[in-house]
């Protein structure tokens, strides 16, 4: 149980006592010559023994408030997240963190409060902050009651820190599986998969499809090269898939009338306020006309995480392989279903906590999406208190392997491809881009200096898998051959390797996918830079600020038939020529923010806005 220490120091120097309690300079000066009697004080007062005058300390005296007492901070270096901090006996303090200003100052507690006094601090961190603190033991929290400096409010504000040289504990993760219909899955039939795109960003994620015949311009106000549109309830960033005739999209609808996100280029780590009661829901569509075939509440309630001001709680795109259509809503489960909307099974993971890799109190929610290969469900997840890649049985959900790591949250969809070595999985976060056997879950190889934020989604072609992230300072590209084995993480100041082809620094996407396409790579930045590289060298082919900015470019990239498709978060859709020369073909306004990647089918591409999915191609 948590107990409030309350300790005055006083010390007898030749008659006098010195009782300061109140006095800042006083008690900072008595502090510094017991430090000794303090840190003691402190131990015993939170062991529950009391000590008298003959141990230099005098019994607490009553304030205010019903005879409670003033709480001490632990003296002893304290750890949060990526911060460290430590209230010192002589009544100064530190608070430093990696890429943070540090702050050092002096503190006093008043009751259950404390504040902290920052001289000489930037602009809006001169003034005091004051928080409401417990203490428990070794560990303290601290809770805002008035601070004007940002940053100290950002990493403090609600945060729970222990003592630094005490491992964090992580409770062991229940992975809990439903199986609600037993019946044998239908096989799909020949030719069904045909111009399929299952899953986030197609085949392989790679964001192609050829022969499409797509037109250059549409308009959705004269419905101009606009086969249908159908309108899609509720707030999610997740990607339309394809299946023979049927489309599948997922959403999370909101109890809140007004419940939204914000677009747009800001660094705000906030999230959003909306914790209403959602329902989870998978759609079913059908490619030719728009109209809804079912739609299945997968969950109904209050969520258990919070979600970034900028996504959704559905922001993870769905993965079929003509069989069953699995939906992961994070926190809310996994969820299987076969082509007439039964439910096949559900696999509760428990409560997948995303965000901040320094600030844990900052919840963004999940991004990365399942993909189905050779009968497995594999999922990426890694959280503020365990990392994992998991295979399940696609056909019953149960967990066929299980590959724990060491891991900061991360957003990125996993990739297999079949490589000249067989099947590799590669994952995209930050301590490593590490590749897997597919098949086993076991480590094949790894691949250091990444972004401490990672979003986008390994890509593969010939052998070679291409992993971009675009956190500053780091915003690496790397190239790396398949078949690799060990760590590959390049020594510093190189950029290639036997491994690793090429290399680049500061060019990395922070959540657009990269494109191979004709033997170029083309990275599109958040800011609208888009550039283009030789595949096999890394030589720069040109580097280009795209004609429409606004917003910036969440959505990938897509490629068909020679031009390449760019979704900005303004609703405005960019076609461009492929190649070595950059030439804007068109702009075709979608009317609503853009922030997941098309899919495309059979001559059709399928365009899902914040609150429309259209079906965009030439009229037959």
């Amino acid at each position: 149980m948590a107990k409030a220490v309350t300790i005055i120091v006083a010390v007898a120097c030749g008659a006098r006592l010195l009782v300061a309690q109140d006095d800042r300079t006083a008690m900072a000066a008595e502090a510094r010559l017991n430090a000794q009697r303090f840190e003691r004080a402190v131990s015993a007062m939170q062991a529950g023994v009391t000590l008298g005058p003959g141990d230099g300390i005098v019994e607490p005296l009553p304030v205010s408030g019903g005879g409670q007492t003033p709480s001490l901070p632990p003296s002893g270096q304290l750890s949060f997240g990526a911060f460290s901090a430590r209230f010192a006996p002589d009544l100064t303090f530190s608070l430093e963190g990696e890429g943070w200003p540090p702050f050092k100052g002096s503190w006093k507690a008043d009751g259950d409060q404390i504040e902290l006094l920052v001289p000489r601090g930037a602009r809006g961190c001169d003034g005091p902050g004051r928080y409401r603190f417990r203490v428990d033991g070794g560990h303290v929290t601290f809770d805002l009651v008035s601070d004007s400096c940002e940053p100290r409010r950002m990493i403090l504000d609600r945060s729970a820190w222990r003592p630094a040289e005490e491992a964090p504990v992580v409770a062991a993760r229940r992975i809990e599986r439903t199986v609600a219909d037993r019946k044998p899955l239908l096989q799909p039939k020949a030719g069904d998969g045909a111009g399929s795109w299952p899953s986030f960003r197609g085949p392989g994620a790679s964001g192609i499809a050829e022969k499409q015949g797509l037109p250059d311009t549409w308009d959705v106000k004269t419905g101009q090269n606009v086969l249908w549109r159908t309108p899609i309830p509720g707030l999610a960033h997740s990607s339309p898939i394809v299946w023979g005739d049927r489309i599948f999209v997922t959403s999370a609808i909101s109890s809140r009338p007004n419940a939204t996100f914000r677009p747009g280029l800001y660094g705000d780590g906030d999230a959003s306020d909306d914790r209403s009661r959602q329902r989870w829901v998978v759609y079913a569509i059908d490619k030719r006309t728009g109209k809804t075939l079912w739609e299945r509440v997968a969950h109904d309630g209050e969520p258990l995480n919070k979600r970034h001001i900028k996504s959704t709680y559905a922001s993870s795109t769905p993965a079929t392989d003509g069989r069953i259509v699995v939906a992961w809503f994070g926190s809310q489960g996994v969820y299987a279903y076969d082509f007439d909307g039964t439910l096949r099974w559900k696999v509760d993971l428990g409560r997948v906590d995303m965000g901040a890799y320094d600030i844990p109190t900052f919840e963004w929610g999940p991004a990365s999406s399942p993909i189905i290969w050779n009968g497995l469900v594999i999922l990426q997840c890694d959280t503020q208190a365990d990392s994992f890649v998991l295979a399940l049985n696609a056909d019953t959900g149960e967990t066929v392997w299980k590959t724990e790591r060491h891991e900061l949250p991360s957003w990125g969809t996993p990739t297999v491809a079949m490589t000249s070595a067989g099947p590799e999985l590669v994952t995209n976060a930050s301590n490593f881009i590490r590749g897997y056997d597919a098949r086993t879950g076991k480590e094949l190889w790894k691949v250091g200096h990444s972004s401490k934020i990672t979003a986008p989604t390994p890509v593969a072609t010939d052998d070679l898998f291409v992993v971009a992230s675009g956190r500053a300072p780091e915003r690496p590209i790397f190239v790396i051959r398949a078949g690799a084995r060990g760590d590959l993480t390049l020594q510093d100041g190189a950029t290639r390797s036997s491994s690793i082809v090429w290399s680049r620094t500061a060019r990395g996407s922070y959540m657009p996918t990269p494109l191979i396409y004709g033997g170029l790579l083309y990275v599109l930045a958040n800011n609208g830079v888009f550039d283009a590289y030789q595949l096999r060298t890394g030589d720069e082919i040109y580097r280009q600020r795209l004609p429409q900015i606004g917003s910036g470019y969440s959505a990938s990239p897509i490629a068909a038939d020679g031009k390449i498709y760019l979704s900005s978060e303004d609703g405005e859709m960019l076609v461009v020529e492929a190649g070595p020369t950059f030439r804007h073909v068109a702009t075709n306004s979608m009317g609503e923010p853009l922030m997941a990647t098309p899919a495309l089918s059979e001559g059709v591409m399928y365009v899902r806005s914040s609150r429309t999915l259209f079906a965009i191609g030439r009229s037959r």
